[in-house]
């Protein structure tokens, strides 16, 4: 009898060891702006899903990427590396190899080694195999799976790039074999009608200069050639749709053990073509319907934990990889359907920037039996991930290239509201926060993006700028000739943290 009861006690403590360990699904959205949603400001556009996350969770307003684009973004999210620090980090083309090592810790094998289910739904754009030259109609690989994932179901980079196709773990979905995909980013291939040769085949005018004028897919000009593959090809309506069911289907088969998701949405990235039941509803044009349809999907995710009964052992982390654009290629209402809505709220810049909009961005964790309707004001980074949930789940990262990550446990928890003593962002320029302090490095580029591309202030300048965030958020006055002393302090430990090459 006491070999039973004895068995039966360690049977119980190794259940409640694995209950202990947290489900953790990070939400990452694509272009969202720091002021796109009504719990971070906005009035025109309600998005009652993540203020419900929000009033549930912690509310980060100083929270940040490390860049203002895409793909560099992500690679510091997985790495726990300043992408900057690496060559060929910045936005792939479609087509692009693997630059995620495949020989080091990653935030998904953090959660690998700690006994986890690991799983990737939606936008990769990190490159898949080990060269340019791909065959897209056989495995293709590396890729996600190789990085940590033990499920990956993609698409290969963004919407607007070819090719238009799911590809789930490593294998193209939906591909006839007699249909054989061929990719191109220099030159047309096969008999596709592309934007620059019928324009009156596309149901979405394309801006000019952007390069969306490649092979039609859905009505819709992309950037780079493609043939083939029809039968694989997604529209863009029902992509986002499947992405969600997918991420629904890996939480409910999931919910007996450990599991990390990366839901990673599309919206509101172009071509916004929103599924037809949003279509319309904003009053702000199709990039307002796809954030109400973003919003709308965070709430499925709510739903499908509660319905797993898995909502108290889960914590759930909402973000977007950089600030927000309005016309990025395509005419779709961002720009003449605004009607004062600011998806920058209260800063200056945006995607692509080195001023605040480019990389400070929402972000807003809900973990459960902590406390409620948090606001947090602690200078937090998407880097560092990868060090927090490895110090939660006692994995050792010795011999990682995470060096640029810290552990944020305590001020994720809402323990503390201490968060990093410095920031290294990324926008064209370099900048540095500390203290409070912006400096953002002299900079030869333009000023603008140009009216005909984004209209966006990239924040460069052959001045040095120094901004004072805790006084002035919107980066309205340079006191760099003020603080003289406080520029040659920035401006040295920049150059040192950049010098440490890692």
């Amino acid at each position: 009898m006491k070999r039973k009861l004895l068995l039966l006690l360690c049977i119980s403590i190794s259940f409640l060891v694995v209950a202990q360990k947290p489900n953790v699904i990070i939400i990452y959205a694509d272009d969202l702006g720091y002021g796109d949603l009504s719990c971070y400001g906005a009035t025109k556009i309600h998005t009652p899903n993540l203020d419900k996350l929000a009033k549930q969770g912690i509310r980060f307003t100083n929270a940040h990427s490390t860049s203002a684009t895409c793909t560099p973004s992500r690679y510091a999210l997985m790495t726990g590396q300043y992408p900057w620090r690496r060559t060929g980090t910045n936005i792939l083309p479609g087509d692009a190899a693997l630059i995620v090592p495949t020989n080091k810790i990653t935030l998904p094998k953090v959660f690998k080694q700690a006994g986890y289910q690991t799983a990737i739904v939606g936008k990769w754009h990190l490159g898949l195999g080990d060269q340019i030259e791909k065959n897209w109609n056989s495995e293709i690989k590396p890729g996600p799976n190789e990085t940590g994932f033990d499920y990956a179901f993609i698409f290969p980079a963004t919407a607007d790039r070819v090719p238009t196709v799911f590809i789930e773990n490593h294998q193209v979905v939906g591909l006839d074999t007699t249909d054989p995909i061929q990719v191109d980013y220099h030159k047309k291939i096969g008999n596709d009608p592309t934007g620059a040769e019928h324009p009156e085949l596309l149901k979405m005018k394309a801006s000019p200069n952007h390069g969306h004028n490649n092979t039609i897919v859905n009505g819709i000009g992309r950037i780079g050639f493609m043939s083939g593959g029809n039968t694989a090809r997604w529209t863009d309506e029902e992509m986002p749709l499947t992405f969600l069911e997918k991420a629904k289907t890996f939480i409910d088969v999931s919910k007996s053990k450990p599991f990390f998701l990366f839901y990673a949405l599309t919206e509101p990235h172009v071509p916004r073509m929103p599924s037809t039941m949003f279509k319309g509803k904003s009053g702000l044009g199709f990039r307002g319907d796809a954030i109400l349809q973003l919003d709308w999907s965070v709430g499925e995710i709510m739903k499908q934990v509660k319905a797993a009964g898995i909502e108290k052992n889960t914590i759930i982390i909402f973000s977007s990889d950089n600030g927000p654009v309005l016309d990025d290629g395509y005419v779709d209402g961002a720009v003449t359907e605004l009607n004062g809505h600011k998806p920058n709220g209260p800063l200056r810049g945006g995607k692509y920037s080195a001023l605040e909009a480019g990389a400070r961005i929402p972000f807003i964790i809900k973990w459960p039996g902590k406390h409620l309707s948090k606001t947090s004001d602690a200078l937090i980074c998407q880097i560092d991930l990868l060090t927090t949930f490895a110090s939660l789940l006692n994995v050792s990262i010795n011999d990682s290239i995470a060096t640029d990550s810290e552990n944020m446990l305590k001020v994720l928890k809402g323990n503390s509201k201490t968060g990093r003593t410095l920031l290294v962002k990324q926008g064209g320029a370099l900048s540095i926060i500390k203290d409070g302090f912006k400096y953002i490095e002299p900079n030869n580029g333009p000023p603008n993006t140009g009216t005909l591309l984004t209209n966006i202030e990239t924040g460069n300048s052959p001045e040095p700028q120094l901004f004072d965030l805790k006084k002035d958020i919107a980066e309205k006055n340079n006191l760099a000739q003020q603080y003289p002393d406080k520029v040659k302090e920035l401006k040295d430990l920049l150059e040192k943290i950049k010098r440490n090459k890692q």
